[in-house]
């Protein structure tokens, strides 16, 4: 079965300034779907009207991540912000039910600025298992799913508490719910383990959401770098992948110009512009 891909509206389509334009654009390139963090400043009655208008659906939003003024970056993991913390995934829930999206991202979140990583660690565990059970309660009301993305601390974030599958995975089994699930973004992977095939096929069950981008420089999968993603396209296809592949990465130009990875495996899986088979026309 063929990948479905969205359209990561965060990242994607930077020369449109507004989300619905962005939204607007990406179902023109042909995306079924879009995702995009925290929707700061977009009414959700607009979104969600541009998303009826384009016939997208909208697949993964984040949660608020918190006074990024003062460095914050999602509080599930943060001692001491419990009481934001749930008042932020109440906004998100509230915005996301506005927009018919069943996903949530729940973004763990930073080591405080003056503090050892490892003698924060069981503190900060405690604390995200804590808020995601409290999660987990509150998207079994709505039938959401919550995610949680382990975010690479050698490159992008070195703060960063939530950094491997393997310690996702961790918690997950700690938390044991069923309604929470691994956003696995293959560019922290690759910087933080490589190993995708393995890692891919080990957390495979507990996968809700995939993201892209090539690895070192953070562009379209098919510029210049590490990963080689036709084999991997062909892995998720032969696991049985049937979620969206979000496509988080910086275009290198033209988002548009830059969608020719996507046309062509469009075309190599016998599919028309959107990914719809040709035998529906």
């Amino acid at each position: 079965m063929a990948l479905r891909f969205s359209a990561n509206l965060s990242w994607l389509f930077p020369e449109l300034p507004a989300l619905p334009a962005r939204l607007e654009a990406a179902a023109a390139a042909g995306f079924g779907a879009v995702e995009a963090a925290w929707p700061a400043g977009c009414p959700a009655q607009e979104l969600r009207a541009a998303a009826e208008r384009a016939r997208v659906r909208i697949a993964l939003l984040n949660a608020p991540p918190g006074d990024q003024e003062a460095g914050e970056l999602g509080l599930a993991a943060v001692p001491g912000r419990q009481a934001a913390f749930r008042q932020g995934l109440e906004a998100a829930v509230h915005y996301a039910r506005a927009v018919g999206c069943p996903r949530i991202h729940v973004m763990a979140g930073r080591v405080p600025l003056g503090t050892d990583r490892a003698a924060v660690a069981g503190e900060m565990e405690t604390t995200f298992i804590e808020n995601l059970k409290y999660t987990a309660d509150l998207l079994s009301q709505e039938d959401m799913i919550g995610l949680l993305e382990p975010i690479n601390n050698r490159i992008t974030d070195p703060r960063y508490y939530l950094n491997t599958p393997h310690q996702a995975a961790a918690i997950l089994e700690k938390v044991g719910r069923p309604n929470l699930k691994l956003q696995l973004d293959l560019f922290h992977c690759q910087i933080m383990d490589g190993n995708l095939s393995r890692n891919l096929e080990t957390y495979f069950p507990l996968i809700g959401h995939i993201q892209i981008a090539q690895v070192p420089g953070r562009h379209e999968p098919d510029s210049p770098g590490e990963v080689n993603f036709p084999y991997i396209f062909e892995l998720l296809e032969s696991l049985g992948y049937t979620g969206y592949v979000g496509c988080e990465y910086a275009p290198t130009g033209d988002t548009l110009e830059g969608l020719g990875w996507l046309r062509s495996y469009w075309e190599s899986r016998g599919l028309q512009h959107g990914g719809t088979s040709k035998a529906a026309k």
